[in-house]
């Protein structure tokens, strides 16, 4: 493996990696679902041979327990599904994620996939801007994906649905609840990214990893700048959410001894009773604020689809299938918004119980779980020199909590845990915090 052993490949090959997880959509809109299909196929198989290179560094058993249960889980489901064949399309797309994410989480450090995270997002935010600015001043008018979506046929509609373009020509009208979708076609996915973005670009310009601290600050005012375009209230709760966390653990940080500690966790503990309560008895409001309808844009009427038919198989669900097929029943009449077929319960825990069952449910529950309480562990924990020489405190061990963070958030309202940067993100982190820092470390 000589190619990866050079600084400038590793670096390279994690950038495409990575684009191909958290920028799918924008490989496939543009090239082609083909050309997307083959490039995530041969990332699998790279992932493959590097995990038997490294197999000294790693071995099955030595992996997240609830990872390796969710996994079989899924597997075996196979065994009850009601669309078989849409299992088997779904496992083979999550193995391919759980076996790239476990190779990354061996191969690279975290300061390599922090660098690695910041030109990507750099690239995908750029990029975006610069697509919305083009079709608004030169096209002028919404445009549709280069290749069609498996699914869809735009003959069929009279009025073709907003929510069907790759970008609907609205950066002119962002202050009038226009809102850009970049070239990944979608506000609320480029949302997350920007907020993505901004996790990364703060914890560069906190540990100064940059030569030239101003480019960080430009690079969070580039990431601000698209959340606010994107007008995506799933992401601002994220961001909140995320931002709280983070704050919590920077308070605790400071809090040096146990009585500090007490006071802090106390005062921690009425702000969050406080905070319930405003979302408990305002949250018509907050919904106002947010721009969401009171069915949250139409998601109450499609978990109340997805909830009846869970019912119909509590224990183990219908079968395992990530993003939902369109053309295999129930889903391709399952759903609907504004005509559009949705591929998603937009909520992964719904998502889970219907796939899954109530044991689904509790295994990917462990899995999450036992992820965040090892990130939040991490980010408090104190590095050590020597025994008696504490270093101080790096904001890089804040990474993986606040992404973790971000994506639960996300999970309340769509269902992108379950698959491309989601299910990477969520193997990727289960796998390194359980064995630290150090690529190859784990045996």
């Amino acid at each position: 493996m000589r190619l990866i052993s050079s600084a400038r490949a590793r670096h390279a090959i994690l950038v495409l990696v990575l684009s191909l997880a958290l920028a799918g959509d924008a490989w496939r809109y543009s090239a082609g679902w083909w050309v997307y299909g083959v490039l995530a196929v041969l990332t699998a198989l790279a992932s493959v041979a590097l995990l038997v290179v490294e197999r000294r560094r790693w071995s099955i058993g030595s992996l997240p327990y609830p990872l390796l249960a969710f996994l079989l889980l899924a597997t075996a489901s196979i065994a009850w599904s009601a669309y078989p064949g849409a299992t088997a399309l779904g496992l083979l797309t999550t193995w391919m994620l759980a076996v790239t994410g476990i190779a990354l989480a061996v191969t690279y450090s975290w300061a390599e996939l922090l660098r690695g995270l910041g030109t990507l997002l750099r690239i995908v935010l750029a990029a975006s801007l610069l697509f919305e600015l083009f079709v608004s001043l030169v096209l002028r008018r919404p445009i549709l994906p280069l290749w069609v979506q498996p699914g869809v046929d735009y003959s069929q509609y009279e009025t073709i649905p907003k929510m069907l373009y790759w970008s609907r020509d609205e950066l002119f009208d962002v202050l009038d609840e226009g809102r850009i979708q970049g070239i990944v076609g979608n506000a609320n996915h480029l949302g997350f990214l920007a907020l993505l973005a901004a996790i990364v670009f703060a914890i560069e310009l906190a540990d100064r990893r940059l030569a030239r601290r101003w480019h960080s600050i430009a690079w969070l005012g580039v990431a601000a700048v698209t959340l606010v375009c994107t007008r995506s209230a799933t992401v601002t709760v994220a961001l909140v959410a995320t931002a709280a966390v983070v704050g919590v653990v920077l308070l605790l940080r400071r809090a040096t001894t146990p009585r500090a500690r007490g006071w802090t966790f106390a005062a921690l503990i009425a702000a969050a009773a406080v905070a319930a309560a405003v979302i408990v008895f305002a949250r018509g409001t907050l919904l106002e604020l947010l721009g969401k309808s009171s069915d949250l844009t139409g998601r109450l009427g499609i978990w109340e689809k997805v909830t009846e038919l869970a019912a119909q198989r509590p224990a183990f669900g219908w079968g395992w299938v990530s993003y939902w097929v369109p053309w295999a029943e129930p889903f391709d009449t399952l759903a609907f918004r504004n005509g559009v077929r949705m591929l998603q319960a937009h909520n992964a825990w719904i998502d889970v119980w219907f796939q899954l069952g109530a044991v689904g449910l509790v295994v990917f529950g462990a899995l999450v779980l036992s992820t965040v309480v090892r990130t939040w562990l991490a980010a408090l924990d104190r590095p050590q020199h020597l025994p008696d020489r504490p270093l101080p405190y790096r904001a890089l061990p804040l990474l993986p909590l606040a992404i973790m963070t971000a994506l639960v958030v996300q999970s309340l309202a769509e269902s992108r845990l379950l698959v491309e940067f989601g299910m990477l993100f969520l193997v990727l982190i289960s796998v390194k915090s359980k064995y630290g820092d150090t690529a190859g470390e784990l045996r």
